[in-house]
């Protein structure tokens, strides 16, 4: 009975090295979640030798190439860190806050205090909408008609002769993590060029009892993007290449057939 393959299968990066060229003592494989689509391409340059006549006599393989990609839909701290950026990840959650509601600026002192959920801690001023939909300016000190100025504890002064009118305002709030136990993030820095973590990449694809699966021995990501839609899910896709480990192994495969 013939084999085929199915769907887009499973991918799962274990981390090899960070972005220092530490090893990772006791690897924990990450599975790429909620797979769209994947690709891996083996490629080789192509020698030919040519006499007197049009077509070669002979053909020699040069230089290989593996690589791949993945379009996928679970977006997972520890997998963008320890496959594509390689360096120091902490707990607790830097976000944002888009106001919807609104708030009306009271009487004297003409200022409202935002509280960030989850007893956060303000950041950084992301604006202020009026209930027409027009930018306020931000003032360094006393504030006129359309202009306000924010304090580093997220209290937004305004003007005496905005008194009553509805304005939204959107800002950037931290989570420690104690509030936030599942949340991570990490500053990437400007490493030296030739910096990146290396993986292992598990490509696993099942169909009706058998199954193909291809091992890339060491492989380092190139490129990771984020497309966002209108009226969609956003799905992340990151590229790689594969280069032989320490033992001389590229690439592993196996089929049931």
């Amino acid at each position: 009975m013939a084999q085929y393959g199915f769907g887009s299968g499973m991918l799962w990066a274990t981390p090899q090295n960070d972005a220092f060229g530490n090893s990772i003592a006791a690897p924990t494989p990450i599975m790429i979640g909620v797979m769209q689509e994947g690709s891996v391409d083996i490629s080789f340059e192509s020698k030919t030798l040519h006499g007197q006549n049009q077509f070669p006599v002979a053909v020699g393989r040069g230089k290989g190439k593996i690589s791949g990609k993945c379009k996928f839909a679970q977006l997972f701290g520890a997998m963008f860190n320890n496959v594509i950026f390689g360096q120091s990840m902490s707990g607790g959650l830097i976000t944002a806050k888009y106001d919807t509601t609104g708030s009306v600026i009271p009487a004297t002192p003409f200022q409202i205090t935002v509280a960030p959920p989850s007893s956060g801690t303000f950041t950084s001023d992301f604006g202020v909408i009026d209930a027409n939909g027009r930018p306020m300016t931000r003032v360094a000190s006393a504030p006129a008609t359309g202009q306000y100025m924010v304090s580093n504890v997220g209290l937004y002064t305004f003007a005496a002769g905005d008194v009553g009118k509805t304005v939204f305002i959107n800002y950037e709030y931290s989570v420690a993590a104690a509030s936030a136990p599942t949340a991570t993030q990490s500053t990437v820095m400007n490493l030296p060029m030739g910096s990146a973590p290396s993986f292992a990449a598990d490509l696993f694809i099942p169909y009706q009892g058998k199954s193909m699966k291809l091992r890339l021995h060491s492989a380092v990501a190139g490129k990771l993007s984020f497309g966002t839609k209108q009226d969609d899910f956003l799905v992340p896709e990151f590229d790689f290449e594969a280069f032989a480990d320490p033992l001389g192994r590229v690439v592993t495969w196996s089929l049931s057939e």
